[in-house]
């Protein structure tokens, strides 16, 4: 465990540092334990890979008495079971039209677009934490074999629903945003949803597999 003071009001708690399952499987576990107990100071908590970023009410704590309560917190939930998790299934189109850049990815791991597809498709991914957008899912480990650096250059608006890797890490953008992440598909799922409980449609901890659909199914989900 190492501590850092990030303001006068929060501190980050850092148990590894490395992306790697059994780290994130220990920020998940805090994580779950805080929100089942959470104390009076408590404000805010963002996880992230290796990492729980926690915000206090500094008016009721200080900094080495937030960081004391924590270790005992991480040392109850190292005994705890890991957390259940959920299977989200993604239909996703990978047709040129959704997919701007497949050629070049199939192209810079000397592969068909078929193999790219067959490569995202074959794994089941691991949701580590969701930010840069409400519903944004940083989704790993990619296969190797498809890994690739995201763009030089960043879309100034990639279309909602996009299917993108980036590094060793997939994702589906929930909203038309700004990024730079390369595009191989899109789904005509809605990854968030104000409406709906939880309102994100995929969520830290879950476990995600892409299911490739044609064209025509992309068109039958969207208006359905």
């Amino acid at each position: 465990m190492r501590f850092c003071a990030a303001s006068d009001q929060s501190i980050l708690l850092y148990l590894g540092e490395e992306i790697a399952l059994a780290t994130n499987e220990r920020v998940l576990k805090l994580l779950r334990l805080l929100q089942k107990e959470p104390p009076a100071w408590l404000r805010n908590i963002q996880p992230a890979y290796c990492s729980l970023m926690v915000t206090f009410d500094a008016t009721r704590i200080d900094h080495p008495a937030v960081e004391a309560a924590l270790r005992k917190f991480e040392q109850r939930a190292e005994s705890l079971p890991a957390p259940k998790s959920r299977t989200v299934e993604i239909p996703a189109c990978y047709d040129p039209e959704f997919a701007p850049d497949l050629l070049d990815v199939a192209r810079a791991h000397n592969l068909k677009p078929k193999d790219v597809v067959r490569f995202h498709t074959s794994r089941t991914y691991h949701a580590y934490f969701l930010g840069f957008a409400p519903g944004f899912a940083y989704l790993g480990d990619l296969p190797e074999e498809i890994a690739t650096p995201r763009l030089e250059v960043p879309r100034k608006q990639v279309p909602v629903g996009s299917v993108a890797i980036a590094g060793k890490q997939t994702a589906v953008y929930p909203f038309a945003t700004p990024g730079g992440w390369r595009l191989i598909g899109r789904t005509p799922l809605a990854l968030f949803r104000t409406n709906r409980k939880p309102m994100e449609l995929i969520s830290i901890g879950d476990q995600v597999r892409f299911q490739a659909i044609s064209s025509k199914e992309f068109s039958e989900l969207a208006a359905s």
